[in-house]
């Protein structure tokens, strides 16, 4: 990682309004987050969330280019400038934000490291994985969380790196490790793509907190600014549709929210319409959560801590005033 950046810097906003284009760093293909799907586009949680930044900056939630990166590449391909943002399934550390030219401008999705294994094999807790093979991922925190975890009981397991998801799960459905080890919601889109999913199982113990968060430059903060409020407008939308009659009302709702909101846009930096197009791009955070993640995706993850705090989870809304 460079060194952390000290002068002014650039006006990121500018940039990509001149260029027309934001870049946004994703996985290599993490269903559910971040992955280009067989039409040719980028679908996932991650994304939705970098669309929603361009829908705001540029008026067009597509004009995206995808960066697909290594784990241990994509805070690199920031700080050196090739991004504008990393939406990467990237969890918030102290050590991350301090060993570089790096701010995180808001939790997109809390998770936990979690397991996924052969149900056939009876594994029903990680501790009956000790002294084997487990499947990581190059460049994340799961090596260091497996150690702390059996370190802590005085166990061992051995952590195989392989650098991109793709090569961590084909290690995993080739027997060669007995488990593949990473964030539970990322584990929920692995297990979808294996060729019988319902052979395989999450383990129900989480060993870690991963809160996954939108990353960006320190140099620029009136671009922090604009990412972090971009974020929580999503949030801010879902939460004045909270207890809504009906769908009707639940819209009516959120589209006063993004017109409070988009009175702001001047002095964030955007202009009066950020909010609303946000809200016609991509839908509240909920939206984006059921689309990518919930039943209708396939994937049925819960909603869990990612639930606003009115159901019990742990998304805040900010107030706009």
């Amino acid at each position: 990682m460079r060194e952390r950046s000290r002068a002014p810097g650039p006006d990121t906003a500018e940039r990509v309004r001149r260029e027309g284009r934001l870049r946004a760093v994703v996985s290599r293909g993490i269903r559910g987050l971040s992955a280009l799907e067989a039409d040719g586009r980028w679908r996932g949680l991650d994304v939705d969330v970098s669309r929603a930044v361009a829908a705001a900056v540029l008026g067009d939630a597509d004009a995206v280019d995808w960066l697909p990166t290594d784990p241990a590449d994509r805070l690199e391909r920031l700080a050196a400038g090739d991004a504008d943002l990393v939406a990467c399934n990237l969890s918030w550390t102290l050590g991350r934000e301090t060993g570089g030219p790096v701010l995180f401008a808001g939790v997109t999705c809390y998770d936990g490291e979690g397991f996924l294994v052969r149900t056939a094999a009876g594994f029903t807790d990680p501790a009956e994985l000790a002294g084997r093979r487990l499947a990581v991922q190059a460049g994340t925190t799961s090596a260091a969380n497996l150690a702390a975890w059996y370190g802590a009981r005085g166990l061992a397991v051995e952590p195989v790196a392989y650098p991109t998801p793709g090569e961590a799960l084909a290690a995993y459905a080739a027997g060669d490790c007995a488990a593949y080890v990473l964030d539970r919601i990322a584990l929920a889109g692995a297990r979808a793509e294996l060729a019988d999913p319902s052979a395989h199982s999450l383990l129900e113990t989480t060993i870690s907190r991963e809160p996954m968060a939108l990353a960006v430059r320190d140099d620029d903060a009136g671009w922090f600014r604009i990412c972090r409020w971009v974020f929580q407008f999503l949030l801010t939308a879902e939460h004045a549709a909270h207890g809504a009659e009906n769908a009707e009302a639940a819209a009516g709702a959120s589209a006063e929210a993004a017109r409070t909101a988009d009175a702001l846009g001047p002095a964030l930096g955007l202009d009066d319409g950020w909010a609303t197009r946000i809200l016609r791009s991509v839908g509240t955070y909920g939206d984006i959560y059921e689309r990518n993640l919930g039943p209708a995706s396939g994937l049925a993850v819960p909603r869990g801590l990612n639930a606003l705090w009115l159901d019990g989870g742990l998304h805040y809304a900010i107030p706009a005033y």
